[in-house]
């Protein structure tokens, strides 16, 4: 798949990405169950990937 943005599209995915990220992280940190601690691991790892392509 391929998606065709522009730039103001671009920078507006990537800063939401960044502030999920973010959120992930203290939620990441603050997760008690470790099943879920992983997913929101592998969540946040996918982002990341998504974010690392916009740049």
């Amino acid at each position: 798949m391929r998606l065709d943005l522009n730039g103001t599209e671009e920078r507006v995915l990537a800063e939401t990405l960044e502030a999920s990220l973010n959120r992930l992280k203290d939620e990441i940190a603050h997760t008690d169950d470790h099943d879920f601690r992983d997913a929101l691991k592998v969540r946040r790892d996918i982002m990341q990937t998504l974010r690392d392509k916009l740049h």
